[in-house]
């Protein structure tokens, strides 16, 4: 089973259409193709690589807390 996970978007670079999101202090490179009207600051759901789509700041948080309560210690 994959799961994406939800990041936050901490910078974001306009020519390549990559973005630099971060998981527990943890930061990846991804690919904003997929999902429009991003800014530095958003929750996206991660996967592979990819940004899927925005999601809202509070579902994302309850989402990383229920993995820190099951002892899962997410990584994109």
């Amino acid at each position: 089973m994959c799961l994406a996970l939800p990041a936050q978007i901490i910078a974001i670079d306009p020519d390549s259409g990559m973005a630099t999101a971060s998981v527990d202090n943890v930061k990846v490179e991804v690919s904003l193709a997929l999902v429009d009207d991003v800014a530095v600051g958003d929750y996206v759901l991660v996967h592979v690589g990819y940004a899927l789509n925005k999601i809202d700041e509070d579902e994302a948080l309850k989402t990383l807390a229920l993995f820190a309560e099951a002892g899962l210690k997410p990584s994109p």
